[in-house]
């Protein structure tokens, strides 16, 4: 992951309860989400060379900057969110308009399928695992399965704090990913284990700070603050960890990859 998509949170406020994370009386600092969100950009642009394009935010669009959940782009196709609470449902032409614009092909699955982009669908090596229950739905995947050409995982989730696959597992490399056990079906977990050989638990306590819900590039996670057996598990296998502070963002149910989408995924 090279190549990010990113939309400064100019707007973000939480104006909407569509999760259990988000209470219209506690209230985003949006000051501080902003030097949150500059801190996480420096990382990524000077600290990781990542190369982030930006999509332009939008007044009364306060989730826009979850770029996560725009979408998915796999061989230059972008397959549309189609989002199940009519709150986001204004994001769609902005996020399509940006990729149409840039002469990526752009589809959307066929009505009335609820797909929310990445926030339910993540690459572990060449497989794609995605969830369902609580935003996307199980035959979705099957839709995205044909369009993509592409094998679907399908992971049911059974935790509505844990209510997309992004905030539960985190791919770290072909066959190894971290997970919260406890946010998949008793199914989900056996398949996980058949799926991916190295699965790294994340404890509760960290799960519930996101843990999962990291930005892996190459060997380097960036990671929630906060969270330190994690960091201690990655660090021990390897891998160079940057904590940052995204407090603010947690207030929606949001992380380090909500605010940021792949762009290079080739599916090969």
């Amino acid at each position: 992951m090279t190549r990010l998509l990113m939309c400064r949170p100019d707007h973000y406020g939480i104006y909407y309860e569509i999760n259990p994370w988000m209470d219209r009386g506690h209230q985003a600092d949006r000051g501080v989400a902003v030097r949150q969100w500059e801190a996480l950009y420096r990382l990524l642009t000077e600290g990781l060379q990542v190369q982030v394009e930006l999509l332009p935010p939008v007044p009364g669009l306060p989730d826009l900057c979850f770029t996560a959940n725009a979408g998915l782009l796999v061989n230059g196709l972008f397959v549309s969110s189609r989002f199940r609470y009519r709150e986001r449902e204004a994001e769609v032409p902005h996020c399509t308009q940006w990729f149409a614009e840039r002469n990526y092909r752009v589809a959307c699955l066929p009505e009335p399928a609820f797909f929310e982009g990445e926030g339910d669908a993540l690459f572990c090596g060449n497989d794609l695992f995605a969830g369902h229950r609580f935003r996307s739905e199980l035959h979705a995947h099957q839709l995205l399965a044909e369009l993509l050409g592409l094998r679907v995982h399908s992971l049911e989730l059974a935790d509505p704090w844990f209510y997309h696959l992004d905030t539960c597992l985190c791919p770290l490399q072909p066959g190894r990913a971290a997970y919260y056990p406890e946010a998949f079906s008793p199914a989900s977990q056996r398949l996980l284990k058949e799926a991916i050989p190295e699965l790294l638990p994340v404890t509760e306590a960290e799960a519930k700070r996101l843990a999962c819900n990291a930005l892996v590039i190459g060997r380097s996670v960036v990671v929630n603050a906060g969270c330190p057996h994690l960091s201690r598990t990655l660090t021990e296998a390897g891998y160079h960890v940057h904590e940052v502070e995204t407090t603010e963002f947690l207030k929606a149910g949001g992380g380090p990859k909500c605010l940021a989408l792949s762009l290079d995924r080739d599916g090969s």
